[in-house]
């Protein structure tokens, strides 16, 4: 069968990959795909939120599963344009995407279905706003409702802080009508991982728990990004954890939609979450693979996953078929010089052959371009440069001697990918 990838960017890279590994797959389409799609796919020239073309290219092409990659299609309602006519979809429907896309809808959800997370008010009033922000005390989270591609959330240490993370979505209206109504939300203290799920509307399969690094620098500082790096698996996520976030967090929230909303959840559930010894807590939900976890977690899945995606879609899912190999897998993102802030596109990309001929290395194209036959620059986040190993220790060296050999004009990454874990495991 044919597949189609929705999606550019290195979460979509990793899709491909993956799908083009499975014995059902005739040929993987890409739209609009990336330079590294193009060696595994045939992209197409389609934007990720073009439903009718999208929509008309999977009939058009017989597609016999198409898996959607980012949020904005999903929350526009592809899935079900797809469903509409026939066409099997992984990735889940307008109504359930509502878990990401508007963070008051996912606090009550999660309110009706008794799942662990921070206290938040929502407000479309700047001194309501302030004053439920001075309750709390700081620090304080501010949330703009709706999708701002990563950047509306806001951790103030102080009320002048919180007072212009407010100003910015409620005056200025950075964030559009995304950020017409904010969320007051209590800031958690402990360590961030991610635990994602495969549903098909009643059952789930938890992925390999992973964990990415939002600070642009070493140490966790600088400003925040879509992910400089992630590895798996995240030792923060123990046994009880795992479970906890399966019985208190995923199947909590599939019934919750459920019953009191009336959707039915089917695609990737993530679940961002805040963990304190052995207690969970939701940040937040995202209705599809992470960027750049997709990159770690990915590599580290066993068995088909286009079956997997399949059954799922059906509502047919054997979570025996959803199985860990084994090992380790860490992400080093390359970014453009000036990421997470201004950049220049069109740099020529050295290094990528010598790079792709390493043992357990896998090179994640994000942003980049192909230009007079050369793979160049096109993004701020340009490869996921992913290590495979027995351990994480060796899974980082691999990822890392990778980005040695790859090369181009302001290319910067962090150097401490994977340092709480290692800082755990006394290997550092």
């Amino acid at each position: 069968m044919k597949v189609l990838v929705v999606g550019g960017g290195g979460r979509e890279h990793a899709l491909v990959w993956k799908i083009a590994q499975s014995p059902l797959v005739t040929e993987v389409l890409a739209a609009p795909g990336n330079a590294g799609t193009a060696a595994q796919a045939r992209n197409v020239p389609l934007k990720a939120d073009d439903i009718d073309g999208l929509t008309a290219l999977a009939a058009d092409e017989g597609c016999g599963l198409t898996v959607i990659g980012p949020e904005v299609p999903l929350t526009l309602g592809l899935a079900d344009r797809l469903a509409e006519r026939g066409l099997p979809v992984f990735g889940p429907s307008k109504a359930a995407a509502r878990l990401e896309g508007s963070k008051a809808f996912a606090k009550e959800i999660m309110k009706r279905g008794g799942v662990p997370t921070a206290r938040a008010w929502l407000t479309e009033d700047r001194g309501e706003a302030l004053g439920r922000a001075r309750e709390l005390g700081f620090p304080v989270v501010v949330k703009a409702d709706g999708l701002a591609a990563g950047k509306g959330v806001v951790i103030a240490t102080d009320e002048p802080a919180a007072a212009a993370a407010i100003d910015d979505a409620l005056v200025d209206r950075r964030f559009g009508d995304s950020g017409s109504s904010v969320l007051i939300e209590e800031y958690l203290e402990g360590e961030e991982a991610s635990v994602l799920a495969i549903v098909d509307g009643e059952r789930i399969a938890l992925l390999v728990p992973s964990q990415d690094h939002k600070r642009a620098l070493d140490g966790d500082r600088g400003p925040n990004t879509g992910g400089m790096g992630a590895y798996a698996p995240a030792p923060v996520v123990t046994p009880a954890v795992f479970e906890t976030t399966a019985t208190d967090v995923i199947r909590a929230t599939v019934r919750a939609l459920s019953e009191f909303d009336g959707t039915v959840y089917r695609g990737v559930l993530y679940a961002g979450l805040m963990i304190t010894g052995d207690r969970v807590r939701v940040l937040e939900f995202n209705c599809r693979f992470g960027d750049p976890e997709a990159q770690v977690v990915l590599p580290l899945l066993d068995g088909d996953i286009v079956e997997i995606m399949l059954a799922a879609s059906r509502g047919q899912l054997d979570p025996a078929t959803v199985r860990a190999k084994g090992g380790a897998a860490a992400c080093v993102v390359m970014a453009s010089g000036g990421y997470p802030g201004s950049y220049e596109k069109g740099k020529v990309i050295a290094g990528l052959d010598a790079a792709d001929d390493m043992d357990d290395v896998i090179v994640f194209h994000a942003g980049t371009a192909i230009a007079d036959g050369q793979v160049v620059t096109s993004g701020g986040r340009v490869l996921g440069v992913t290590g495979l190993g027995a351990d994480l220790e060796r899974a980082i060296g691999s990822a890392y001697a990778a980005v040695g050999a790859i090369d181009f004009e302001g290319a910067n990454s962090r150097k401490d990918i994977g340092h709480r874990a290692l800082n755990r495991c006394g290997a550092r």
